[in-house]
């Protein structure tokens, strides 16, 4: 069999990996249009902050056995004669992947075509913005959403004063509810970012963008973070159903049974994630399908991720309560602290946990599961029982059970990360190389460091406690 997979980014990538995993008489051939090796694009905010490095976003090579063609975008697809044309040439396929992944939306405004204005999307974008930030003492950010709020921070800590401009009612307003929202904003302003919401971009002079009400804020750099939209022009051009997204079943199958789309581009049951958790689980998908297997992708809980110097975000669900709901909250301003839990038949359906919190493990592990949540609800903001001890027990190594989800972008379990272990990987690194943990957005770093260090701990001729 020919699998042709178009877009090889993280989803493109995995997919790849999958399938040269699952299958070695399988052909696959990847075409990417970026000229660069696949990179987490999660952890481009920690490099616009110069946390990181570019080596530190580079995914695994390519497969024995792939053959990965890089900057080569594809132009058309022929779904008649089973073909895709680059500029160069045409690639034959008895199934074709589409991981083309999204397009930053840009707004019609006056200006954003002149110079100091960059869109917030890719490697490239990236370091454009980095080589004009050497240069800026001031910065605005247009858009104030998860993109938008990163970008900012990655600004500030590079030593800009930035200004973040959102048309909505707050900060991260998908995400965050009022209060939330307002913590994250005076977390920010220490962070040296003023926050302007319920405002509207007219145009930018090349020096300042003009908002509607008249003020003008000025600039050196001019960040564009207004959102993504799913790339599906290849798709539309191809005849196949398009939505938000291009329109797949629970095989990630388009109407074409050769054809299937996954990642930011994809469309299930009326849903675009665009994250990458999904994007990996939906390539696992396909790669079983493609390969005798009858797996099936049913949709993914997301968990919303920001965990960086100065800002450390986790949100789930809905932070908005529906008819006979239970809200618990708890909000400590000062100390950039914010909580707030919607529980639904005693199972959260919503979470925000802003700051430092000792029990976002927990949350996180009982929103995957579904699962129910104690009597008493404050241990779950506060990390105590009323009366009680800090509840740091919950998130000990040695009760932690081995369901528990510790690396939820590639659903790594703690049974994995210890049978890793006990297969004779003894370093953090020899875990991830065995698991993937820590490979998507980071943010489980810490947890399996812990477990590594807990494991090291512990005689590893005896069982271990699950």
């Amino acid at each position: 069999m020919r699998v042709l997979v178009v877009g090889y980014g993280m989803a493109g990538s995995r997919v790849v990996a999958e399938l040269r995993a699952r299958a070695a008489d399988v052909k696959v051939t990847a075409l990417g249009a970026e000229p660069h090796r696949p990179y987490n694009r999660i952890l481009l905010s920690n490099l616009l902050a110069g946390k990181v490095g570019e080596d530190d976003l580079a995914i695994a090579a390519a497969p024995a056995g792939a053959d990965v063609r890089l900057g080569e975008p594809v132009v058309a697809v022929d779904r008649g004669r089973r073909v895709v044309r680059t500029a160069q040439e045409e690639h034959a396929y008895d199934a074709l992947v589409l991981a083309t992944g999204s397009a930053p939306v840009v707004p019609p405004l006056p200006g954003l075509d002149g110079p100091g204005v960059h869109a917030f999307r890719t490697l490239d974008d990236c370091r454009r913005i980095v080589a004009s930030a050497s240069r800026a003492r001031r910065a605005v950010v247009l858009g104030g959403g998860l993109l938008g709020v990163e970008a900012a921070r990655g600004l500030a800590l590079r030593g800009l004063a930035v200004d973040i401009v959102h048309v909505g009612p707050h900060l991260m307003d998908r995400q965050l509810d009022g209060d939330g929202a307002r913590v994250l904003a005076r977390t920010l302003a220490d962070l040296g970012v003023r926050a302007h919401v319920g405002a509207t971009a007219r145009e930018w002079t090349g020096g300042a963008l003009r908002l509607a009400d008249g003020a003008e804020l000025p600039a050196d750099v001019l960040v564009v973070a207004c959102g993504v939209r799913p790339d599906t022009r290849l798709a539309a051009a191809a005849g196949l159903a398009v939505g938000r997204g291009v329109v797949v079943d629970d095989a990630m199958r388009t109407g074409d049974p050769r054809v299937y789309a996954i990642g930011d581009c994809a469309e299930h049951r009326g849903t675009v994630y665009g994250l990458v958790a999904p994007a990996w689980d939906q390539a696992a998908t396909v790669a079983d399908q493609l390969t005798g297997g009858g797996a099936a992708y049913r949709g993914s809980r997301v968990v919303t991720r920001l965990k960086a110097s100065g800002v450390d975000l986790a949100a789930m669900g809905s932070p908005h309560a529906g008819a006979g709901a239970e809200v618990v909250s708890f909000a400590d301003p000062a100390r950039g602290t914010y909580a707030r839990l919607v529980i639904e038949d005693n199972r959260v359906a919503g979470a925000v946990l802003l700051g430092d919190n000792p029990m976002v493990g927990a949350v996180v592990q009982l929103f995957d599961r579904n699962a129910e949540v104690p009597a008493d609800r404050r241990s779950l903001l506060l990390g105590r029982a009323h009366g009680g001890e800090p509840a740091a027990a919950v998130e000990s190594p040695a009760l932690m059970p081995d369901s528990a989800v510790v690396c939820r972008c590639n659903t790594v379990r703690k049974a994995a990360i210890t049978a890793a272990w006990r297969a004779g990987g003894r370093t953090v690194g020899d875990v991830v190389a065995a698991t993937r943990a820590t490979t998507g957005c980071g943010s489980c770093q810490d947890a399996v460091c812990g477990l590594v260090s807990w494991l090291s701990s512990v005689d590893p001729s005896t069982e271990v406690a699950a």
